[in-house]
Parts: structure tokens; C-alpha cells; sequence
């Protein structure tokens, strides 16, 4: 049974030293478990990904940009949490470069300020022999490739 489909931007937020920036956040599931993700949320109705990305980015760290480019990558996945609101989704990431500053937590809903239980900036090297997990799977491909890319 679908209980319902989600979309969502994400933005892979680099620092002048091709850092990103990942939230840890608690998993929709009773298991408990937290994994490290990038910025982002949900498209509101009547919203673009373009709007979307901008509107969470400046949500869940502070940060006003007016145009995040183009999408770098998508993708459309199954939900495997078991207290999700949605079963499938579909992801447009963004890449936004900036220099590095202490996210804010001023924007944060309720929901955010519970499940959100840190952020910090991860270098290629934390990613690649971490054993902590992130999402998505893909993201030390989309680092390697898109973290010294610079907007035109």
C-alpha cells in the first residue's frame, strides 16, 4: 500500500576548502538510529525544487542565497523507515559554495530542533573512512566530484 510519494531538494554545501556540510539527524523509525545528511527538506505545494532548495537552505543553516543553479543530480528511492510519511520520493541536489560559518538554528521547526542532534563540516578524507552512516548512499561520489566546482 503507497501511503505517499515526497519530493525533496537537498543542497551539498562546500566551504572554500571543499568541506561540506552534513546535518546528523535521527531516522523516521523506531529503531532510534541517526545518519548524516546534507541540507534540505521537503517542496511545498506550489513550490519548485529551485524554491524549495533555497527556502531550506535558509531554514536549516541561516544561509540567504538567491539562485542555487541547476540540479546536479536526482534520483527517486523507496523509504525504508518505518515511521516515514511517505514511502518513495524523488531528490534534485543542488550545489552551493560558500565560505564557512556556524550554521543557525534559528529557522529550525519543531520536529528539527528534536530529531537534529548535530551538524559539522566533513572533509573528503572524514567521508571516506568514516564509519558513521549518511545518506544517500551516493554522496562520496557527488563530494568527490562536485566539491571544488565553482558557479559561472
Amino acid at each position: 500500500m503507497t501511503i505517499g510519494h515526497r519530493l525533496t531538494s537537498r543542497i551539498l554545501l562546500f566551504d572554500e576548502s571543499g568541506s561540506i556540510l552534513l546535518f546528523l539527524t535521527t531516522a523516521p523509525d523506531t529503531s532510534g538510529l541517526a545518519r548524516w545528511v546534507t541540507p534540505g527538506g521537503g517542496v511545498d505545494p506550489g513550490e519548485t525544487h529551485a524554491d524549495a532548495a533555497i527556502r531550506e537552505l535558509f531554514e536549516e543553516t541561516g544561509l540567504a542565497i538567491t539562485d542555487p543553479g541547476e540540479p546536479v543530480w536526482q534520483y527517486d528511492f523507496v523509504v525504508e523507515w518505518d515511521d516515514a510519511d511517505h514511502d518513495t520520493g524523488h531528490a534534485e541536489y543542488y550545489v552551493v559554495h560558500t565560505t564557512r560559518f556556524d550554521p543557525s538554528d534559528e529557522g529550525w521547526t519543531d520536529s528539527e530542533r528534536v530529531d537534529t542532534l548535530d551538524a559539522r563540516w566533513w572533509t573528503l578524507g572524514d567521508l571516506t573512512t568514516t564509519h558513521e552512516p549518511y545518506e544517500p548512499a551516493h554522496l562520496l561520489e557527488l563530494v568527490s566530484h562536485h566539491r571544488f566546482e565553482r558557479e559561472t
